[in-house]
C-alpha cells in the first residue's frame, strides 16, 4: 500500500526543513490533536499513540540531506515506512510530501487506509506552522 500526502509549501530552505524533520522530537509538534502518547526513546526513535490505536514506534532509517528522511517501523508485526521528500522551490522555499509505504493484507489495508491517509495529511499540513 502506497499513500501520499498532499504537497505542502514551506517558507524555509530544504536544509531547514530537513534539519527539523531529522530531529525526531519535533514530530510531537506535527501530531494530530487526538494523540494520546508521545515519547522520545532515543535520538533516532520515538513512540506515539493516537486515541483508539495501538502504540507505534518509528525509527529514523535513512537521512539524505537535504532532500529525504525515511522513518520505519521499529519492532511490531507490521513493516512500513514514512518517507519525507523535500524539494527546493527556491533558496528559502521548499515543497514537502510524505509518503507511507507498507505491505498489508487486503483486509488490513482496507481498515487502515483512511486513518493513515488522514494521519499523514495532518503531519504534512502541520509542517509549515511548526518549523
Amino acid at each position: 500500500m502506497n499513500l501520499e500526502s498532499p504537497k505542502t509549501i514551506v517558507n524555509k530552505s530544504p536544509q531547514e526543513v530537513f534539519n527539523f524533520l531529522s530531529d525526531v522530537k519535533n514530530f510531537e509538534k506535527l501530531m494530530p490533536e487526538n494523540i494520546s502518547k508521545f515519547e522520545v526513546l532515543d535520538e533516532d526513535k520515538f513512540l506515539f499513540a493516537l486515541k483508539g490505536m495501538p502504540e507505534i514506534i518509528l525509527k529514523k532509517k535513512e537521512a539524505t540531506s537535504p532532500n529525504k528522511i525515511v522513518l520505519g517501523a521499529a519492532g511490531g508485526k507490521i513493516d512500513f515506512s514514512l518517507v519525507g521528500n523535500i524539494t527546493e522551490i527556491d533558496s528559502d522555499k521548499s515543497e514537502v510530501q510524505l509518503v507511507f509505504n507498507g505491505d498489508f493484507n487486503p483486509m488490513m489495508a482496507m481498515m487502515i487506509k483512511g486513518p493513515i491517509t488522514k494521519f499523514i495529511e495532518t503531519l504534512s499540513t502541520n509542517i509549515p506552522s511548526s518549523i
